[in-house]
């Protein structure tokens, strides 16, 4: 069986080698896409990350697969239902990386409190600053509002009380023995805009969280909320969001995922103007927008990465691809 791995992570494959010993197993280190999808040309298995291209045509190049292996918890860079009409079986991995995801969520929270990248940029450039300048706030006391209480969101309202916050959230399908357990409490999205000193995200993206968090809600928020991001870009309106934060409404924002990110990623074509047709280029200029604000801090999708995640991953796919291979 040829297995071909695309936006391949040199020192997770050992994992498959190992596993998949007698299998001929092909790793390459770049996404896959329309320039490379030649590679999974004859593969029965490809196992991708969430900066490939699994589009239907994308998929159509690959005529021999049977399995996607996605080695993340989102599938929405997977044509899903061309997928299906293929036969095709598509296998992610829901649930690694909760520590990782929900302690960077602090990481990027405690920074804008605290202003340290701004601080430790001044040191750097200047080699003095004025202390003044750079008056944060406590996390303890204030409200951290949780759009989405999944694995991810219920250990961000875990460390959220552990700082002595209160801790309010909302989701669609809320668990009220866990929020008894951890100690928060449920309300709807317009209270919790209302009454969260933070926002922080952490839904999957779908149809009906396009946007989640657009202008009218940006409206409601308290001024000088913090806004974090780790779930999807595309759940914040980024012109709305651009526009809130040049208010003042929203004092600022830690972003790990942008709207568009996978554009952004490849903005060669940009310039070329290779863009598909259709495609709006406004949430792009937005994520210039934002790249360029002292107040925002961007990080490029690596809330996921810590060794630890990083192996129970892989080791998921692994044993996505082991179980596929015995008929499982």
């Amino acid at each position: 069986m040829k297995i071909v791995r695309f936006s391949s992570f040199k020192d997770t494959e050992v994992l498959f080698t190992s596993a998949l010993a007698g299998h001929e197993v092909i790793f390459v280190p770049e996404p896959l896409s329309p320039a490379n999808v030649q590679l999974a040309a004859d593969a029965e298995v490809i196992a991708v990350f969430v900066d490939c291209d699994v589009s239907k045509a994308v998929i159509e190049a690959m005529p021999r697969v049977k399995l996607i292996v996605a080695e993340s918890t989102g599938v929405d860079h997977i044509d899903m239902k061309y997928a299906e009409e293929r036969g095709i079986k598509v296998a992610n991995v829901p649930g690694y990386g909760v520590s990782s995801v929900a302690e960077f969520t602090f990481g990027l929270m405690l920074n804008l409190s605290r202003h340290i990248n701004l601080a430790s940029q001044e040191v750097r450039d200047i080699g003095k600053f004025d202390v003044r300048a750079f008056q944060g706030f406590d996390l303890q006391g204030k409200t951290l509002g949780i759009v989405g209480t999944g694995r991810i969101g219920s250990h961000v309202a875990e460390i959220g009380r552990g700082f002595g916050m209160k801790v309010i959230a909302f989701d669609v399908h809320p668990d009220q023995a866990r929020a008894t357990e951890l100690g928060f409490t449920y309300v709807t999205l317009p209270e919790l805009a209302a009454q969260s000193d933070v926002v922080t995200l952490h839904v999957p993206y779908l149809p009906e969280t396009h946007h989640l968090i657009n202008a009218p809600l940006f409206a409601q928020m308290k001024t000088g909320v913090i806004i974090i991001n780790t779930a999807r870009g595309e759940v914040i309106d980024t012109l709305a969001l651009v526009e809130a934060l040049k208010s003042g409404k929203v004092a600022g924002a830690g972003l790990d995922v942008l709207e568009g990110e996978r554009e952004l990623h490849k903005e060669g074509n940009l310039i070329k103007m290779q863009v598909s047709e259709g495609h709006d280029l406004r949430p792009l200029i937005g994520d210039h927008m934002l790249m360029d604000m002292p107040n925002v801090i961007v990080t490029p999708h690596l809330a996921f990465h810590s060794k630890e995640a990083d192996m129970d991953r892989v080791s998921r796919a692994v044993a996505a691809i082991t179980a596929y291979s015995k008929g499982v």
